[in-house]
């Protein structure tokens, strides 16, 4: 990708580099949060991992176990590849356009973060000497979950005087291409358009697209559609002066329906396709400006002093809005449609990175987010009841709201997932104020993730209440006991129980809470030990501080990440942390800790963990700017916003990394604005690092939208929207009304000296890649 210079509103292609097609598939993704199309060239050809993918479209595989144990899953679904409806195949004088023959003068892809459209220019001189400008412009809208469009231009601007009097011969074919992965294609063709159907094996589904096409150019453009067996092709058939234009504009409808709703698939696919048919081009992509141009209004964090980092704020905030958008009824999967890494999974990623800052910006989505959990309790009460444990146990992975994880220690056992849900269910509300959600979402996700809580964990004869055998976020310390994040949110989650069946008493009733249950949380949750060492300092687990340190002195930069290299039999029994574990806890529970202990547990931990997940960067970020290490932020900062972008994990390939480009928010809000959303107010601490001179963004706080800009020397805040926001500024408590912004001075925090990372993994060390 040519990213210099920076375009603060726009990631642009550049040359094209045919090495690096994988790569650019996914930074050029469309998606909607339900229709994902990757950043594939027109033609189709050449290609790297091209794909088009439905949320919730998947297959069934047979999960095999060499020793089998009951309660492993038998079967893992997967995220699978539908109907291609994004090509078109360009002819000239009979000469298939192809970026490797003939002679490429320019090509150009850029993603516009305003538009929220994929534009491609390409000025192309064909083996017979015609030279065309082809201009295409791809969009996903945001507004239709199951449309996708294309505006395909091509016009002659040079050719042979032999050729050019008679007109040049011009063929684009647009077509939709069965998918590879499915059976049983069924076409149909109409005048201007067609349908193709497919099935899944596995999952009994049926996924078909409809398409339809509206020609303009010279009146002796023939039109006509074939239906073949593997896809249905419409042509437009010209002759052009040197000067003319053909242009052919494609709308399509996909979508997937189960065993009871195959019938009507195609008349829904018709009626939709018909709305973005009236629409036209034109009007999809007014729309599509207008929905992105309100994202911005309150999701933009504008950066200065740091062009770089602007862009890859900007691009982060845009994937996650295409990641989310209409995600109604169906998870948000860590790479969103971008691509099939983790197979299309859903993970914890979302309640933990994502929905923080979709509960700011986005709301709406983050409800929706969290209504699927709620759809899936019926599958989670089913899982806890297989385990032996009380209430719900939510998946490590899933797209169905079954477990997919074959792999014990790092899922099952993770049961903090639990303690996640209810602490996002519970910060949304914090945030909104959705009284409604609270007592038909909230309370139901928070009390049957508490009641795990009492079967999971044992009181010693102390009173102390402990949870033993269980893997925290940090997936090279498995199966320990008392892990410090697990303690403290099942903690939190216990308490928030408590709150919440309080507030709502007859659907407490429903689900049958009584007055044993609430002095059992009540008293479980007041005796949650968190393990420290004989110094005092917490610790990330009962026997971290007894373990051996990994021997990072030895193991060279090519054997990152450890995992792909070491047994986990090995790590488990060392000092050595994959991600940020105590460090999250340190950021999701600051009431639990003094600053003091802070800064020596972010010391101790930043010795000993080597970011093997693209989840840890944006919260050391935090918690880094919290105790005073403002540089060390910053290089957190660049590693969670450039991910992607940069390709810093060389995984990019297999599609992007939502999680990560929301904590890329994160790092920035909480890091630099020091932003804490905790019991239903906001409180900020800014401080901006050495190489920043403003920064500002908007957060929305129970139906009010309040702008923070940040300086060096001070912080002003603004009410744009709502009424009176009750806030903190560094410890220091006010109001802020609209039309009376408050502007604040940021006395200077002492850098800290700076910690010292595991050899090899000193952030900036990526950050000069």
């Amino acid at each position: 990708m040519d990213l210099d210079p920076a375009e603060p509103w726009a990631v642009r292609e550049g040359p094209l580099d045919l090495s690096q097609l994988e790569r650019t598939e996914s930074l050029l993704a469309l998606s909607n949060g339900r229709l994902g199309v990757r950043g594939g060239l027109d033609e189709g050809a050449p290609e790297g991992a091209p794909g088009t993918y439905l949320s919730g479209a998947y297959e069934v595989w047979p999960m095999t176990h060499p020793e089998y144990s009951y309660g492993y899953p038998r079967v893992q679904d997967r995220i699978v590849g539908v109907p291609d409806a994004t090509r078109v195949e360009l002819f000239v004088e009979g000469e298939r356009f192809d970026v490797r023959t003939g002679e490429l003068h320019e090509h150009d892809r850029t993603l516009d973060l305003r538009s929220g459209t994929l534009r491609r220019t390409v000025r192309w001189t064909s083996p017979t000497g015609v030279t065309v400008r082809i201009r295409s412009e791809r969009l996903v809208p945001l507004e239709h979950p199951r449309l996708m469009a294309v505006d395909y231009r091509v016009k002659v601007l040079d050719a042979p005087h032999d050729r050019a009097d008679q007109g040049i011969h011009v063929e684009v074919r647009s077509a939709a291409v069965a998918s590879e992965e499915l059976h049983d294609p069924v076409t149909q063709a109409r005048r201007t358009g067609g349908s193709l159907r497919q099935r899944t094996d596995g999952s009994g589904q049926a996924i078909a697209v409809v398409v339809e096409h509206d020609v303009t150019g010279p009146a002796d453009t023939a039109v006509r559609t074939h239906a073949l067996p593997q896809r249905v092709v419409t042509t437009a058939d010209t002759r052009l002066s040197v000067g003319s234009e053909l242009r052919v504009v494609k709308c399509a409808a996909l979508g997937w329906a189960d065993k009871d709703a195959r019938a009507d698939l195609l008349d829904e696919l018709r009626a939709d396709l018909d709305v973005g048919v009236r629409a036209g081009w034109e009007g999809l992509a007014a729309e599509q400006r207008r929905v992105v141009g309100e994202f911005w209004e309150h999701a933009d964090v504008r950066v200065e002093g740091d062009e770089d980092l602007q862009q890859a704020v900007r691009f982060a905030l845009f994937h996650v809005l295409q990641a989310t958008a209409q995600a109604a009824d169906r998870g948000i999967p860590a790479k969103g449609l971008t691509g099939t890494g983790y197979d299309g999974h859903t993970f914890w990623d979302t309640e933990v990175f994502v929905l923080p800052m979709l509960n700011h910006v986005r709301p709406a989505a983050a409800a929706a987010a969290l209504r699927w959990r709620h759809a899936m309790l019926p599958a989670a009460r089913e899982r806890a009841a297989e385990l032996g444990l009380a209430g719900a146990t939510f998946p490590w992975r899933t797209i169905t709201g079954r477990e997919c994880s074959g792999y014990w220690p790092a899922g099952t056992a993770a049961v903090h997932l639990n303690a996640d849900i209810a602490d996002a269910a519970v910060r949304h509300l914090a945030a909104t104020g959705d009284e409604e959600l609270a007592r038909e979402v909230v309370t139901d996700l928070v009390v049957e993730t508490a009641r795990t809580w009492g079967v999971l964990g044992r009181e010693d004869d102390e009173g102390r209440f402990h949870v033993d055998g269980v893997t925290g976020p940090d997936e090279y310390s498995a199966l320990v006991d008392d892990n410090a994040y697990t303690n403290l949110m099942a903690q939190a989650n216990l308490r928030a129980a408590l709150d919440l069946v309080r507030r709502f008493p007859d659907r407490a009733a429903a689900l049958g809470v009584d007055d044993e249950e609430v002095a059992t949380w009540e008293r479980l949750a007041d005796a949650v030990h968190v393990p420290r060492a004989a110094d005092g300092m917490h610790l990330p687990h009962a026997r971290s501080g007894a373990h051996l340190r990994w021997d990072f002195e030895g193991t060279s930069p090519q054997q990152y990440p450890l995992a792909d290299h070491f047994p986990y039999f090995s790590l488990y029994r060392r000092q050595v942390a994959k991600q940020v574990d105590l460090v999250l806890a340190m950021h999701l529970r600051p009431d639990a800790f003094t600053p003091e202990e802070k800064r020596r547990a972010f010391d101790y931990c930043e010795g000993v963990t080597v970011r093997d997940s693209s989840l840890s960067a944006s919260t050391q970020a935090v918690v880094a700017a919290e105790v005073g290490h403002l540089g060390l932020a910053e290089d957190y900062v660049h590693e969670a916003a450039f991910v992607d972008l940069h390709d810093l994990r060389d995984s990019t390939a297999d599609g992007l990394h939502i999680a990560s480009l929301a904590g890329a928010w994160s790092a920035l809000v909480a890091g630099y604005g020091g932003m804490r959303d905790a019991d239903g107010r906001l409180a900020f601490t800014p401080r901006l690092p050495a190489g920043l001179t403003e920064l500002c963004f908007r957060t929305l706080h129970r139906g009010s939208c309040l702008e923070v800009r940040i300086t060096r020397q001070e912080a002003t805040y603004t009410v744009v929207s709502g009424g009176p926001v009750d806030t903190c500024h560094h410890g220091e408590e006010f109001t802020v009304e609209q039309g009376s912004p408050r502007t604040l001075r940021i006395e200077p925090l002492p850098e800290q000296p700076r910690p010292a990372q595991p050899k090899g993994r000193d952030p900036r060390e990526l950050r000069r890649r």
